[in-house]
This record gives structure tokens, C-alpha cells and sequence, in this order.
């Protein structure tokens, strides 16, 4: 009786065996299978076939959309290429920093151009308008020629650090490796939101400068004493109305 029990209980655990062992192989395989991994293919990017910008006309081939501010605008058709774009770039970001510059400048001058030649004991370079010298206001011959020679050494020093910074690896139109304040972000969205900050600015800059001259060839009297409230106090804005007349 007992060896017929031990002979049933040996057959049982030999019919489960076989599919025991089956079934973890087929595990093992099936884990090994997983490891493996597969690539996945990133879609496309796909490029409008209309201008961001004006929406009526052809995207222009060499605007991708790449470079920050780029929104398609090439009306005439000038970067034919990407080299062209790359190098119209340049020239954007050189004229949007001296713009900015300039902006600042040209107020600031008006405002305190006379009380500096008076300390220094030296003529003004403003017009009796307060307006300061430029191509249709004139008086530009009463600059010395070494600010003149100073702005030329100065421009040939940006380019040669143009020059250089072209042969870093990473370099992009504007990039000459001047932060001495560690403004510039360190993560690239931080730095496209910069670039796209800056040239922006630029941009309206250049509007700026070129509405300064025109308002003052017209209007004949500088653009602080047209509005004089984003240039001085408030207590002195009131009084030079109303000893104009402006106020009553």
C-alpha cells in the first residue's frame, strides 16, 4: 500500500515538472525579448508655407524659423540662402546694439550735455533747441575728431573680436563672449528667450533712432523738451508748462 502511494505521489510531481521548467524558459525568453530596445523615430518638423508675418506671401526658403525673432520677414527677398541669412543677422545684431545704445544716448545728451560743458568750461555741443548734432540737425562739425577716431578704433575692436569669436565652437551671429556680470543664462531656453529679448529690442531701437531724427528735423526743439515728463521731474515739467504757457 505505501509503495503504491510513493509511486503516485512520483508520477504526479514528474507530469508537473516539464511544464514547470517549459514555462520558465519561456519567461526568461520573453524578459530578454523586453530589454531590447527600440528606436523611435522623431516626426518631422513640418515648416509653414506662408509667412508668419504677412501672412499673404511664400514662406522665404532661408527663414526657418531657427534664429530667435525670426517670423518669415523677407519681403524683398535679400537672404537667398543661409549664409546670407547668417550674415544679415550680424549686421541685425551689431545695428540693434549701437540702436540701443543710441536710445538711451541721444535723451541723456540733451538733458545733461549743457550742465557738463558748463563744468568743464567748454562750449555745448546742443543747439539753443537742445536739439544734438545729426545728419538734419547739423553741428556735427562741432565734434572733435578724436571722438570720431574713437569711435573707429572702437568699431575695428568689435570686429576683431568678431573675427575671433567666429572660429569657437557654438558661435551664433552677436555671440562675442562679453557677459562680465554672468547675466546670460546658462540652460538654452533661458538663452533663446534672451536672444529673442535683445533682438526685439533692437529692433525697436532702430525705430527709435530713426523717429529722434525725424521728430526733431521737423518739429525743430529736442525730443525731451517735446516731452519733457519722461525726462524730468515732475514739479519741473509742471513749471516749464507753465511758464510757456502751456498750462494755465
Amino acid at each position: 500500500m505505501k509503495l503504491t502511494i510513493l509511486a503516485a505521489i512520483l508520477s504526479t510531481t514528474s507530469a508537473f515538472a516539464p511544464s514547470t521548467i517549459a514555462t520558465m524558459r519561456t519567461a526568461l525568453r520573453m524578459s530578454d525579448e523586453a530589454v531590447v530596445p527600440q528606436e523611435i523615430e522623431e516626426p518631422a518638423v513640418v515648416l509653414p508655407t506662408m509667412s508668419t508675418s504677412l501672412p499673404f506671401m511664400p514662406r522665404p526658403a532661408a527663414l526657418t524659423g531657427a534664429l530667435p525673432g525670426d517670423v518669415g520677414f523677407d519681403p524683398l527677398g535679400f537672404a537667398k540662402s543661409e549664409a546670407d541669412l547668417m550674415n544679415f543677422r550680424e549686421a541685425e545684431v551689431k545695428h540693434a546694439r549701437l540702436a540701443m545704445l543710441a536710445a538711451a544716448g541721444w535723451p541723456l545728451s540733451e538733458v545733461f550735455d549743457k550742465k557738463i560743458a558748463l563744468a568743464l568750461h567748454l562750449n555745448p555741443l546742443v543747439d539753443t533747441s537742445d536739439r544734438v548734432p545729426s545728419l538734419l540737425n547739423g553741428g556735427l562739425g562741432k565734434v572733435s575728431p578724436l571722438y570720431w577716431i574713437a569711435c573707429i578704433a572702437a568699431a575695428g575692436g568689435v570686429e576683431f573680436l568678431g573675427m575671433q569669436a567666429k572660429n569657437k565652437s557654438g558661435y551664433f551671429p552677436g555671440s562675442l563672449g562679453f557677459d562680465p556680470l554672468g547675466a546670460y543664462p546658462k540652460e538654452k531656453e533661458g538663452q533663446e528667450r534672451m536672444q529673442l529679448a535683445e533682438i526685439k529690442n533692437g529692433r525697436l531701437a532702430m525705430i527709435a533712432i530713426f523717429a529722434f531724427a525725424i521728430q526733431e528735423f521737423v518739429s525743430k526743439q529736442g525730443v525731451v523738451d517735446e516731452t519733457p515728463f519722461f525726462f524730468f521731474p515732475l514739479l519741473q515739467t509742471i513749471k516749464m508748462n507753465v511758464n510757456s504757457g502751456y498750462i494755465q
